[in-house]
């Protein structure tokens, strides 16, 4: 990966996905975009369709554990869905940890006197921005 590489990240849920975009150069992660499709195959169409439009050098998905980091059944569906990703786009995923990812952007977003029911789907993109954004400073 250069240092100017697009990377995109997936709060993956099995409702709705939030989806991220951000750049190694920059080292920034900004939301882009919450997938809310019933089956599987539309699901991915629309990955493919931001893979196609975004080019990214790697994926990203967020990890989710237990506070004590200790894994649930949540866990191994976003392993799943990262191996899936992975094995359609030929693309390298790695995990970052989302504990308190969708808290931090539930707060986020009331700060900004946003939230509820209403805003369920721009809470998934900005927990896909911040677990792109922990990525990022970890890694870029």
């Amino acid at each position: 990966m250069g240092p100017d590489a697009t990377v995109l990240a997936f709060d993956f849920g099995t409702r709705r996905i939030g989806v991220a975009v951000g750049n190694t150069l920059t080292r920034t992660a900004h939301p882009l975009a919450t997938i809310e499709a019933a089956d599987s195959r539309a699901r991915f169409a629309s990955i493919g369709a931001l893979i196609g439009e975004w080019q990214p050098a790697r994926l990203v998905v967020g990890l989710p554990v237990h506070v004590d980091g200790s894994e649930h059944a949540m866990t191994g569906k976003a392993r799943a869905f990262a191996g899936e990703v992975s094995r359609r786009f030929a693309l390298p995923v790695e995990f970052e940890d989302e504990r308190h990812s969708s808290q931090v952007a539930r707060e986020t977003l009331a700060s900004h006197g946003r939230g509820g029911r209403t805003d369920r789907a721009l809470r998934d993109q900005v927990a896909a921005q911040i677990i792109l954004q922990a990525w990022l400073d970890r890694n870029a």
